[in-house]
């Protein structure tokens, strides 16, 4: 099964033509026939998408979305409101409520699969994030999501200017975001002067038939727009039309003469998805970015600094040149953290950081792999190059103390240096390291505050 979906309807025949239509799909149907069953279900079986009856013998269908939406648990499900009734008012009050969509009764069995294939594709690249940030919540690298707040930018790209001056007049008072109108060439301008609108309103016919579907082909290419979400209009909606928009990426289909009101609410569903999935890529990112940076010193940690090394090391030898690798560790730090305390100790180790990162390159490679100790990786650097940075790094750590809270410090560190060079001989990272590791131990026994090179290097 490729997805749950949850339909909820008091006629049992309505739910068995569902069951029947959705399990030749291959998606799992699961049926309720009250409100109340719904909500239970939404909690336990956690379903992909729901399916919800307008008129439920306990609950209005706006009254189980209302309280779908206010549950952590389930406000993020997509809805799909179904009704036999063609009022306005009631269409409106879903979508204000926040349904995704209304369909209207009997539904074309070719529209309503397409529309479930499109909810259900928009939830699962939000889900492949991680299931409402557990994983990362687990892992103690996101935040909390904050609910959407604050306006959105909203681009209408229609065929004549007109036509997208209209559909501004009519978005006025009723939507409270940024509207833009802008011509096929300004939409496809990668972020603009800013930031990329959130959603692209697009008349179907840009350009002749067919070209806001191929506007948002392009769209959907580019890195600025690749996510906002795209609404198509058309002249008039055909199942057939609107189930192709559906499929090839479009996030809601309506016709040019929907009233301003339902245009409004369908375009504040698509920004608050949008704004979630947003949120959830930005906690992606941002927690993969913890995963591999010292929070202390912002530096580079080991598990990302061996893999990088491994990478310099691939491509050093494929065009047969040397690279440096230093092991670098203060000397005596215990006994500041000892004498001085813990925030001494923290501040020394953010103040040699930076030095290092001062004095080099900017195609070198810089982590903190232990309490006080630090790796550095030369590429394109033979023996004489990487001992004139190794020893420029000794000088710059003591030539000036560092400032701590109730004194200074003065610091000294200690280098292992090794050299590889793939064109002579090629040596497993690890032995590299370690013959660096064992150089920066000789360096210590010697006297510190000095450079010791990699005997085998020498």
């Amino acid at each position: 099964m490729v997805g749950k979906i949850l339909i909820v309807d008091d006629v049992a025949t309505n739910r068995i033509v569902f069951k029947v239509k959705l399990g030749a799909a291959c998606y799992q149907p699961i049926l309720a026939a009250d409100g109340e069953s719904c909500l239970r279900l939404a909690h336990e079986a956690a379903p992909d998408l729901i399916l919800l009856d307008l008129m439920l013998p306990d609950l209005t269908g706006i009254e189980v979305l209302t309280r779908l939406r206010a549950d952590p648990v389930t406000c993020d499900i997509p809805v799909v409101m179904i009704s036999a009734s063609q009022d306005e008012d009631a269409r409106l009050a879903a979508l204000a409520a926040g349904a995704d969509d209304f369909l209207t009764k009997p539904i074309d069995d070719l529209l309503l699969l397409a529309r479930l294939r499109n909810l259900l594709r928009a939830r699962e690249a939000v889900t492949e994030l991680g299931p409402r940030g557990t994983h990362l919540h687990a892992l103690g690298l996101a935040e909390g999501r904050a609910d959407f707040v604050g306006p959105g930018c909203v681009a209408l790209v229609a065929e004549r200017t007109e036509t997208g001056m209209r559909w501004r007049k009519d978005l006025t008072g009723v939507l409270h975001d940024s509207v833009l109108v802008l011509s096929r060439e300004a939409a496809l301008v990668e972020g603009g002067n800013g930031a990329a609108p959130d959603v692209f309103v697009i008349d179907a016919d840009l350009g002749g038939p067919g070209g806001g579907l191929r506007l948002m082909s392009e769209l959907r290419s580019r890195a600025a727009t690749k996510h906002a979400a795209i609404c198509i209009v058309r002249p008039v909606v055909s199942v057939e039309s609107t189930a192709m928009a559906y499929d090839l990426g479009a996030n809601d289909v309506f016709s040019s003469a929907v009233p301003p009101r339902e245009m409004a609410l369908r375009l504040r569903t698509l920004l608050r998805r949008k704004r979630l999935a947003d949120t959830m890529r930005a906690s992606v990112q941002d927690g993969l970015r913890l995963a591999v940076i010292d929070p202390l010193t912002g530096l580079y940690n080991r598990r990302y600094a061996l893999p990088q090394l491994a990478a310099i090391a691939e491509r050093a030898q494929e065009a047969g040149q040397g690279f440096a690798v230093m092991v670098i560790d203060l000397d005596r730090f215990k006994a500041v953290n000892d004498h001085w305390g813990h925030a001494a100790g923290d501040a020394v180790l953010v103040e040699v950081a930076e030095r290092l990162t001062e004095n080099l390159r900017k195609t070198d490679l810089l982590a903190r792999i232990g309490g006080e100790e630090f790796l550095v990786v030369l590429p394109d650097s033979d023996l004489t190059d990487a001992r004139a940075t190794a020893e420029r790094l000794c000088a710059v750590m003591q030539e000036r103390p560092i400032q701590v809270q109730g004194g200074s410090l003065s610091v000294t560190v200690s280098i292992g240096l090794a050299i590889s060079n793939p064109a002579r001989q090629v040596e497993p990272v690890a032995d590299i390291v370690d013959r660096a590791d064992r150089a920066l131990m000789l360096a210590k026994a010697n006297g510190r505050n000095k450079v010791t090179i990699s005997r085998s290097a020498a």
